[in-house]
């Protein structure tokens, strides 16, 4: 998947949410980024890009909802001041806060394209949106790190961002959390504790990660100078834009989308209820 000819020339919904998701509850992006896969695989629209940064929260993944000693882990992130909630979709607990951007980018599925081809897709992107960057940006799983993964985004052994993917119904949503502002260990501190609250020594069926703080970070951190969310929205569309020649227009949800997102939430919700019970 080449990131140049996904771009040029091609049209583009673009969907910002990177300032109005802060008053969203944050299960209604999984619900979105579901509602917008089944509009891409159908055929009845065009890729998208959607990005969305909200308050304060905790997503869980499945497997960490199992924990021996959740509803403690729970109750600790809670006293934090961080709203908890279980993602549908693999990976492991991460921090969502004003200074995390999240970006999706959201196309028809290829069968004929592995899966790894989505992630260095992203990769690809990152590598020309943060071009300038201090050090090279390499993608391998940092030991130590939180929602450890093979496409973790690090420099100089510290990872700042985490690449995931999920395909439903003929589309693929391939998304990224990039730690802008603020300090990744301190974000790493508060699922170390989770981790430790929520296992007590007990056994666990999966490996759960030993967090390691110091090899977290942000992108202010590494760049050694302030940059913030407005900041990367630029330098993202700059990159797709005027780099590769993207079509991209504004664009909000159809009325058979909202019909269909009403639905999606609502199984959203529905299972992350029944996960933390």
């Amino acid at each position: 998947m080449n990131v140049h000819d996904k771009w040029n020339g091609q049209d583009w919904r673009w969907i910002d949410h990177s300032s109005s998701g802060l008053q969203y509850h944050p299960l209604q992006s999984f619900a979105l980024d579901d509602t917008l896969c089944t509009s891409v695989g159908e055929g009845i629209s065009d890729p998208v890009m959607r990005s969305w940064v909200h308050s304060p929260t905790v997503v869980l993944g499945i497997q960490d909802s199992r924990l021996p000693y959740i509803m403690d882990g729970c109750r600790y992130l809670e006293e934090q001041g961080y709203r908890v909630i279980v993602r549908n979709s693999g990976g492991l607990a991460v921090v969502l806060d004003e200074g995390i951007y999240n970006l999706s980018i959201i196309m028809k599925e290829d069968r004929g394209i592995s899966i790894n081809s989505g992630y260095d897709f992203m990769w690809e992107l990152m590598k020309e949106v943060f071009s300038d960057a201090p050090l090279p940006i390499e993608a391998y799983e940092v030991v130590g790190s939180y929602c450890p993964g093979t496409y973790d985004l690090s420099m100089g052994g510290r990872k700042f961002a985490g690449i995931s993917q999920r395909r439903i119904r003929g589309g693929i949503a391939v998304q990224i959390y990039l730690a802008v502002t603020e300090y990744g260990e301190e974000r790493a501190e508060l699922l170390k504790k989770f981790y430790d609250i929520a296992v007590q020594g007990e056994p666990v069926r999966y490996e759960w990660p030993r967090i390691n703080p110091k090899v977290m970070s942000s992108l202010s951190e590494l760049y050694g100078t302030p940059i913030d969310i407005q900041d990367v929205t630029k330098r993202l569309l700059t990159t797709v834009v005027y780099t590769h020649g993207a079509r991209l227009h504004t664009s909000t949800l159809t009325p058979k989308e909202l019909q269909q997102f009403d639905s999606l939430y609502q199984r959203v919700v529905d299972r992350n209820d029944k996960a933390l019970t």
